[in-house]
């Protein structure tokens, strides 16, 4: 008896075929707007890297130096520096009879120290700069009392006294000029320095 033969599975043969037949997959080309942003990605995080790395480390930048602008002083602030420099040293006697004519009416330094009080009303360094000169005043003054032999007629310490010696030849400036004279002598007398109603 002859064999049969063997008849192999038309399943095989499609499926060989449909294989064949199929368009291998290819990979999509990956477009150009995909490209920047991994890139961009990449340099973000290295950004942030750097940044953390630099926010760790102490930074050692040197510091630039301040400018500091000082205000010209004003004409009475010099005035009353160079009239607190002549009084040093001198008897008091002199150095009352200078800071009072320093004060008269016809004189530049009150005039000057009426302009720059009412400049610096509004500025608070102007304003401390001429308190400062005036205070220098004051204590040559003060000074110029503690040194002298005489006591004066009221029982007052030198700093009291050279205030209201100080006060008395700055309101000369408001004095009639015949008035000046009698004013004089009366601040010597508070002093010691001269006879009462001499």
């Amino acid at each position: 008896m002859a064999r049969a033969r063997r008849r192999r599975p038309k399943t095989k043969t499609a499926r060989t075929k449909t294989r064949k037949t199929k368009r291998p997959k290819t990979k999509r080309p990956q477009t150009q707007s995909r490209k920047p942003q991994t890139q961009r990605r990449k340099t973000r995080s290295r950004k942030t890297k750097t940044r953390t790395a630099q926010t760790r480390k102490p930074r050692t930048s040197l510091k630039r130096p301040v400018r500091i602008t000082l205000p010209r002083p004003a004409r009475a602030e010099t005035l009353l520096l160079t009239l607190a420099k002549d009084l040093t040293g001198a008897p008091l006697d002199g150095a009352l009879r200078q800071l009072a004519d320093a004060f008269t009416h016809s004189a530049e330094l009150p005039r000057e120290v009426y302009v720059a009080w009412i400049r610096s009303r509004r500025e608070k360094t102007a304003s401390l700069a001429l308190s400062w000169a005036r205070e220098q005043v004051r204590l040559s003054l003060e000074e110029t009392i503690a040194r002298s032999p005489k006591r004066p007629r009221l029982e007052l310490t030198p700093d009291t006294l050279a205030w209201l010696l100080l006060a008395a030849c700055e309101a000369m400036a408001h004095e009639p000029p015949s008035a000046v004279a009698d004013r004089v002598r009366t601040v010597l007398e508070l002093s010691g320095h001269a006879a009462p109603g001499g």
